[in-house]
């Protein structure tokens, strides 16, 4: 199933292409070891309508280490993996121009040793009338590799509240059942009660038309 934070990533690279808006979104945290991980990245531009150009580093510190080793460049349309235990694991999933605003990467078969610190540096020069600004953006995102996916609360929530609405909406719909099976019943009776006194209206109506006859004899 898709996540969340894939499902921003693609609106916003298709907001991108589109020249629209940008959303800076936080990346995911934890990851389920043996699937892939979208480790997210999004430095939007402060003005929009400046043409920039951008390039995207990927660092990695793991667990209990001091350095970082430089693991990814994407200069467009090149996106070059630098180190050989991400070879033929990391792929670009960000932006497919020169102007970068999402500098994410996908990670296939997620390890154990792929918990760390990661850093996603921005380097950007806008290109204005009178002189180019060079600016550099820092992120960093601490993975966390797990055996199985735990399951966040608001899932949980969501879960319990929907539950809770199925019981609801099937305790209405008995009540409604039983009202609406009362009202036809209430009517059914007062449709034979109406015509039980009809009925006995038209007898004790035909008892007088026959005395009435009689008498006349």
């Amino acid at each position: 199933m898709m996540s969340c934070f894939t499902f921003l990533i693609l609106c916003s690279l298709f907001v991108s292409q589109c020249h629209g808006g940008c959303a800076e979104v936080d990346s995911q945290t934890e990851a389920v070891a043996g699937e892939g991980f979208l480790l997210g990245c999004i430095s939007c531009k402060r003005r929009e309508e400046v043409s920039a150009r951008a390039t995207v580093d990927w660092h990695f510190k793991p667990l209990e280490e001091d350095e970082f080793r430089h693991i990814f460049h994407y200069d467009h349309p090149s996106a070059t993996v630098l180190h050989q235990d991400f070879s033929d694991r990391l792929s670009w999933l960000g932006t497919l121009d020169e102007d970068v605003q999402i500098g994410a990467v996908y990670i296939q078969n997620v390890t154990f040793n792929d918990s760390g610190t990661y850093r996603c540096t921005f380097h950007r020069t806008l290109l204005l009338a009178l002189q180019p600004e060079h600016v550099v953006v820092e992120k960093e995102v601490e993975l966390t590799v797990v055996a199985v996916a735990n399951r966040e609360l608001t899932a949980i929530i969501s879960e319990i509240v929907m539950y809770v609405l199925i019981v609801v909406l099937q305790l209405w719909l008995i009540i409604v059942m039983v009202y609406c099976y009362k009202k036809i019943w209430n009517e059914h009776e007062a449709r034979e009660e109406r015509k039980a006194v009809r009925a006995e209206e038209l007898l004790l109506q035909s008892k007088e038309d026959f005395c009435d006859g009689v008498m006349a004899d």
